[in-house]
């Protein structure tokens, strides 16, 4: 799908060193949102089970949208958090991280990979979370259709857990 300039599609093995890259970039200790990381590896798992949604601007990784199954990300500590919140329907999947660089915020890139996740992943239930104080996430989703359905706290911070049906 193609979004002004900006090409919307399934991510390649070609694309995974630009979302590691994305990704270490927009980590918390780096003045970034992201709550968690994820390594190259268990990034292809993932886009091998379900659907990793990327926004490429002239051949570039612009922004990311991660999905995997409950079965593959339920060993990070922060989704187990979340699931134990909120577990969600039995064929539910876990939502995000969703990154999109600095430079392309504002222009509608999440909106548009959320959009071609659910063409792609129709009539099931994403789960994700977003730090309480991540006001700028927490409006993009909402506005997106996404409701707030629990809340959890780790390591001294809160998070909100939001779902929506595809």
């Amino acid at each position: 799908m193609s979004h002004g300039e900006i090409e919307i599609g399934c991510a390649t093995e070609n694309d995974l060193d630009s979302i590691v890259a994305l990704q270490v970039a927009n980590q918390s200790d780096r003045g970034g949102t992201l709550s968690a990381s994820m390594p190259r590896e268990r990034i292809a798992e993932m886009m091998r089970e379900m659907p990793l949604i990327v926004a490429r601007r002239d051949g570039r990784v612009a922004g990311f949208l991660m999905t995997g199954s409950r079965a593959m990300v339920a060993d990070v500590p922060i989704i187990q958090a979340m699931l134990d919140a909120y577990p969600g329907a039995p064929d539910a999947y876990v939502y995000g991280p969703i990154c999109v660089a600095a430079e392309e915020r504002g222009k509608g890139l999440a909106q548009a990979m959320f959009a071609e996740l659910r063409r792609l992943v129709p009539a099931r239930e994403g789960v994700l979370f977003i730090r309480r104080n991540n006001a700028a996430s927490l409006r993009a989703h909402k506005k997106m259709g996404m409701e707030e359905v629990a809340g959890f706290a780790l390591g001294g911070n809160e998070f909100t857990v939001l779902a929506y049906i595809g």
